[in-house]
C-alpha cells in the first residue's frame, strides 16, 4: 500500500529513469536538422572524426548525443528507417549496460544500432548476440549495410566456420554471433597451443538479443566440450531391459516437478533380483544405481516429440523454450545414453568433460553487458542478482490496443482441442488471422489433426518444419491465415498484418534483382495493403495459447506477437485439467470443485480462482528454476576461479613470459615438497628418512647423491640444491635454442592432461556431494572443500610432471625442420609428447654423474604439499633455497 502511495507521488523507478534520459533524447533531436544538412561524404566522415576525438581523450559517453544523431540520420538514408524517440531511449539504456524491455514490434534490431555504432568506435569490438544462426545471419546482412556505409566492419559467427573465418569475424568492429558459438570459441581457444591460433579478442561489450532466453532459460545448462570416455555401452542395454518390469509407485516414484525418479525399498530388491546383485548400495554398485535412476527418468519423464526427436537414427534434443532442434547437444550423466537405449538407436559412449563454463560466468567476463527482450521485468530480480543488470521497461511508440481475454479451462484435453478448433474455424471464416501457440511438437500435430477434420487450411511451424520458419511467420498475418507454432521465443520475425510483400515476392521470383522481382514486389505491396485493411476490420491478429508454459515470460512472448505498433488484436489461453502445469500444480483441487458442481466436460469455466491457481503454479516453477540456476552458478563459481587460474597460467606460457623463471619456480617447489616429506625442518637426525629421500631424488631427477646423518641439515639441502640445479642446467644446454619452445609444449601438455583429469574428478565429486546433506553437512561447502583439495593436488602434479619430463627429455629429431615437425605433433596430441625420454634402470646407469632421469614425487610427498604455484620472479638465480622460498611465500 505504502509503495503505491510513494509511486503516485514520486513515480515508479521506470518513470524516474525515463525522465532522467529525456534531456539526452532532446539533445539528439536538436542535432537532427544539422545532420540532415550534411552530405553523404560529410556524414560518413563523422566516424573518423569520432575515433580521433576518442584518441585525444574524449569519453564514449560524451560522444553519445552526436553519435546517436549520426546513426539515426544514416539509418534514414541507408535503410529507410528513422529511430523513434522511444528507440533512442532504448539505445541509451543499452549503452549504459542495462536491459531494455521493449514490446514485440517496437524495432529492437534497429534500437541496437545506436549503442553498437557508438561503442564500435573504440575499435575494441562489439558483440551482438542472438539465439540461432538464422537471426545472426539475417541481422548482420540487414544492419551491415548501415555500419559499412558509416565505415565500420562487420562479421558473423555461426556454425561450421573455419578458425580463419572466425578470427576475421572477431577482428571486425561489430560481430554478430550466437551465444553457443561465443562460449565454445572461448573454451576452444583455451585449449590451443599457440596464441596465433586464438580466434577471439578480449571481451569488451555485448548486447544480448532475447536476453531472457539466453541469460535465464539457457543458463540452466552449462556449455561443455567433451571427448569420448573409454567405457562400454553394454550396461545401458542391460539396464533398459529391466525397466518394463518395474511398476510405478510400487518399485519407484517419479517427481515431475524436479524431473527425478527414485527406487523404493521394494524397487531396490527387485533390481537386485533382476540384475543378480547382492547389494545395490554397495560402493561397487553405486554407478549401476545411478544408471537405473537415469533409465527410469528416460522412460517416464522424457517423451518422443516433446523433449526429443529421432532424426537420422540419432536422438536430437528439442529446446523446451523455442521448440527448435539442438543437433550436437547431448544430455549428460548417462541420460542421453538411457534415452538412446529406450528408443533402440545406437548408444554412443559417455563423454568426458574437457572444458566447461556456464553462460552466467562467460557473459560476466565482458567489460560491459546489456540486453534487450520483450519480456524481462518478471525476471528483474534474477538479472540484478546474477548479472548486476538493471531492467528498464521502455514505453511503446503507440498505445497497445490488444485485448487479453481471461483464460478458460476444460476438464479434458479433448474438450479443449474441440473448443479451440471450433474457435479457429469461426475466426478463419471471417478472415481474421490466427496464431496458435503450443508447448510441444506432439501438441502441435494433435491440433493439426483436429483442424484437418474441420477442413481448416493451416501451416505448422515446429522443429520438424523449421526450414520454412521465416516464411511461415512472415505470412502469419495474412487474411484468414492459421498458423500453429511451438513456442514463439526468439522467432525474430515480425508478423505483419496483411503479409510481408518481400517474402511473397521472393516466393514468386527467387532472385532479388531485375525488373521481374521489382514488378512482383510492387504487386504484392498493393495486395498486402488491401489485406491489411481487411484484417484490421476483422480485429487484427488473434492469439490462442493451447496451454500455459512453466514460465510467464514465454506466455507473454506469445501474446506480444499481436498488437504491434498500435494494431488491434486479441489473445486467449485455452487450458485443461490434463495440461502438465495444471496436473502437477493444483489441478486436483480444481477438478474436485468441477466434479462437486457437476460441470459437464464440454462446459468451460472462467473464474478468478483458476487464474490465481495458474499464476501461483507458474511462480512456483519459476522459483524452482531460479534455484536450479543459482545452484548451478554457486557450484560453477568454485570451478570458475580454478578455470581462470589455469587459463591464465596457459596464456602466460603461450606469451612466453619468463618460461625459465616459471620452471625454476616449479623446480623449487618440487624440491621443497621432497625435503619437507623426508627431511622435515628442525627435525632430529634420527628422524630423517635418508633412504627414501635418495629414492625420491632418483625417481624425480635421476640423481644419485650419497647422504648420511653425519652431515648437517643445511649441508644436505645445499648438496641437493646444487646437484638439481646442475642437472637442470645440463638439460637446458642439451636442448640449446629449442629450450623455451620444448619447455612450453611440455608445460602445456601437463596442464591440459591434468586439467582434463581434474574435471573428471570434479564431475564425480559433484555426482555424490548431495549425499553429504544426510550427515547434516552443507553440500556446497563440502564441494568447495573437495574442489580446493583437488586443485591443490592438480597444481602439485602439474609441477612434478613438468619437471619430470624436462629432466628426462632428449632430442632425437635432426635439424630445425625435424624439430618443428616434432613440435607440431606435440601441439596436436593430448597424451604425452613425441620425444624420447630416458628412464632409470635397475643397474643404476640412467644417470651416472649428471643427466636426465625419470619418475615422480612419491604419492605421500604429493599429498603432503600445501604449496601453490609461486608467482613473480626472484631477484637472483638461486632457485632452490627453501628458507628463502618460505620468506617469499610469506610476502
Amino acid at each position: 500500500m505504502m509503495q503505491q502511495i510513494l509511486s503516485k507521488i514520486f513515480g515508479t523507478s521506470h518513470e524516474r529513469e525515463m525522465k532522467r534520459i529525456q534531456p539526452t533524447v532532446n539533445k539528439i533531436n536538436s542535432l537532427e536538422a544539422d545532420m540532415q544538412k550534411l552530405s553523404d561524404e560529410q556524414l560518413k566522415a563523422k566516424t573518423a572524426e569520432f575515433r580521433q576525438r576518442l584518441q585525444s581523450g574524449e569519453t564514449v559517453d560524451s560522444l553519445l548525443p552526436e553519435a546517436f544523431a549520426v546513426c539515426r540520420e544514416a539509418s534514414r538514408r541507408v535503410l529507410g528507417m528513422r529511430h523513434y524517440d522511444v528507440q533512442l531511449i532504448g539505445g541509451y539504456v543499452l549503452h549504459q549496460g542495462s536491459i531494455a524491455e521493449m514490446r514485440t514490434g517496437e524495432g529492437k534490431t534497429l534500437v541496437a544500432t545506436l549503442p553498437v555504432y557508438l561503442n564500435a568506435l573504440t575499435s575494441k569490438g562489439v558483440h551482438v548476440v542472438s539465439v540461432n544462426d538464422y537471426l545472426v545471419t539475417r541481422d548482420c546482412e540487414w544492419m551491415s549495410r548501415l555500419y559499412n556505409w558509416l565505415g565500420l566492419t562487420t562479421g558473423v559467427i555461426k556454425h561450421g566456420l573455419t578458425d580463419e573465418q572466425r578470427r576475421a569475424a572477431y577482428a571486425a568492429d561489430i560481430t554478430y554471433a550466437t551465444n553457443n558459438e561465443l562460449g565454445f570459441d572461448y573454451l576452444r581457444d583455451n585449449m590451443k597451443f599457440d596464441l596465433g591460433d586464438y580466434v577471439q579478442r578480449a571481451p569488451h561489450f555485448a548486447i544480448v538479443d532475447e536476453c531472457d532466453s539466453i541469460l535465464i532459460d539457457e543458463a540452466r545448462t552449462p556449455l561443455i566440450i567433451s571427448g569420448p570416455a573409454e567405457a562400454s555401452t553394454d550396461k545401458y542395454y542391460v539396464i533398459d531391459k529391466i525397466i518394463p518390469y518395474l511398476k510405478k509407485e510400487i518399485h519407484f516414484k517419479v517427481e515431475e516437478k524436479s524431473k527425478s525418479a527414485t527406487l523404493t525399498d521394494e524397487g531396490n530388491l527387485e533390481v537386485e533380483k533382476l540384475l543378480k546383485l547382492d547389494n545395490l548400495y554397495d560402493p561397487a554398485n553405486i554407478e549401476i544405481l545411478h544408471h537405473v535412476n537415469q533409465a527410469l527418468r528416460a522412460h517416464h519423464l522424457y517423451r518422443l516429440d516433446v523433449e526429443y526427436m529421432i532424426r537420422d537414427g540419432e536422438i536430437v534434443i528439442v529446446d523446451e523454450f523455442t521448440g527448435r532442434l539442438m543437433p550436437g547437444r547431448r544430455w549428460s550423466d548417462g541420460l542421453h545414453q538411457a534415452i538412446e537405449a529406450k528408443e533402440k538407436v545406437d548408444v554412443k559412449n559417455e563423454n568426458q568433460t574437457l572444458a566447461t563454463i556456464t553462460f552466467q560466468n562467460y557473459f560476466k567476463m565482458y567489460d560491459k553487458l546489456s540486453g534487450m527482450t520483450g519480456t524481462a521485468d518478471t525476471e528483474a530480480v534474477e538479472f540484478r542478482k546474477i548479472y548486476n543488470l538493471g531492467v528498464f521497461v521502455i514505453p511503446t511508440n503507440k498505445p497497445i490496443r490488444r485485448r487479453d481475454v481471461e483464460d478458460i479451462v476444460y476438464k479434458t484435453e479433448n474438450a479443449k482441442f474441440k473448443a479451440i478448433a471450433s474457435d479457429i474455424k469461426e475466426r478463419h471464416a471471417k478472415g481474421q488471422p490466427v496464431l496458435v501457440g503450443t508447448a510441444s511438437i506432439e501438441r502441435s500435430e494433435a491440433l493439426s489433426r483436429w483442424l484437418k477434420q474441420e477442413g481448416v487450411r493451416h501451416d505448422v511451424l515446429n522443429a520438424k518444419h523449421h526450414e520454412r520458419e521465416a516464411e511461415i511467420v512472415a505470412l502469419a498475418g495474412r487474411k484468414g491465415a492459421v498458423t500453429i507454432a511451438t513456442n514463439m521465443a526468439g522467432r525474430g520475425t515480425d508478423i505483419v498484418l496483411g503479409g510481408n510483400p518481400e517474402v511473397l515476392a521472393r516466393k514468386e521470383v527467387p532472385s532479388e534483382e531485375g525488373p521481374e522481382y521489382l514488378a512482383a514486389l510492387e504487386k504484392f505491396k498493393k495486395q498486402c495493403e488491401v489485406e491489411k485493411q481487411q484484417v484490421l476490420e476483422a480485429g487484427g491478429l488473434y492469439i490462442i495459447g493451447t496451454e500455459r508454459h512453466e514460465s510467464r515470460r514465454i506466455d507473454n512472448q506469445l501474446r506480444g506477437r499481436s498488437g504491434r505498433q498500435g494494431d488491434p488484436g486479441e489473445s486467449r489461453f485455452y487450458l485443461s485439467l490434463e495440461d502438465n502445469l495444471m496436473r502437477i500444480f493444483n489441478g486436483e483441487r480444481i477438478q474436485k470443485i468441477m466434479n462437486m458442481l457437476n460441470i459437464p466436460e464440454e462446459e468451460p469455466i472462467t473464474h478468478k480462482m483458476v487464474t490465481n491457481a495458474i499464476e501461483g503454479a507458474q511462480r512456483k516453477v519459476e522459483g524452482h528454476h531460479f534455484d536450479v540456476r543459482k545452484n548451478l552458478l554457486d557450484y560453477d563459481n568454485v570451478m570458475n576461479l580454478q578455470r581462470n587460474a589455469i587459463y591464465k597460467m596457459r596464456r602466460k606460457i603461450l606469451e612466453g613470459e619468463q618460461i625459465e623463471r616459471s620452471l625454476l619456480d616449479m623446480l623449487g617447489d618440487v624440491v621443497s615438497v621432497i625435503l619437507d616429506t623426508h627431511l622435515p625442518q628442525d627435525s632430529r637426525p634420527q628422524d630423517w628418512n635418508l633412504e627414501e629421500l635418495q629414492t625420491a631424488l632418483m625417481a624425480q631427477f635421476g640423481l644419485r647423491i650419497q647422504l648420511d646423518r653425519s652431515m648437517s641439515q643445511d649441508k644436505i639441502q645445499e648438496l641437493i640444491v646444487a646437484n638439481v640445479k646442475k642437472a637442470f642446467e645440463f638439460q637446458k644446454q642439451s636442448m640449446g635454442p629449442f629450450f623455451e619452445q620444448i619447455s612450453k609444449m611440455i608445460m602445456l601438455n601437463a596442464i591440459d592432461q591434468r586439467w582434463k583429469e581434474h574435471l573428471y574428478t570434479i564431475d564425480k565429486v559433484k555426482e555424490g556431494i548431495n549425499l553429504r546433506a544426510y550427515g547434516q553437512k552443507d553440500p556446497l561447502i563440502e564441494y568447495k572443500k573437495e574442489a580446493f583439495k583437488a586443485f591443490e593436488y592438480l597444481n602439485n602434479v602439474i609441477k612434478t610432471e613438468t619437471i619430470e619430463k624436462i629432466m628426462r627429455v632428449q632430442l632425437v629429431a635432426e635439424g630445425a625442420d625435424g624439430l618443428e615437425d616434432t613440435m607440431q605433433k606435440m601441439r596436436h596430441q593430448d597424451d604425452g609428447i613425441e620425444m624420447s625420454y630416458s628412464a632409470p634402470s635397475d643397474s643404476g646407469d640412467a644417470f651416472a654423474d649428471m643427466g636426465a632421469g625419470a619418475g615422480a614425487v612419491a604419492p605421500e610427498a604429493e599429498s603432503s604439499s600445501k604449496r601453490r604455484m609461486v608467482a613473480g620472479p626472484r631477484q637472483d638465480d638461486r632457485p632452490l633455497n627453501r628458507a628463502e622460498r618460505r620468506r617469499q611465500k610469506g610476502r
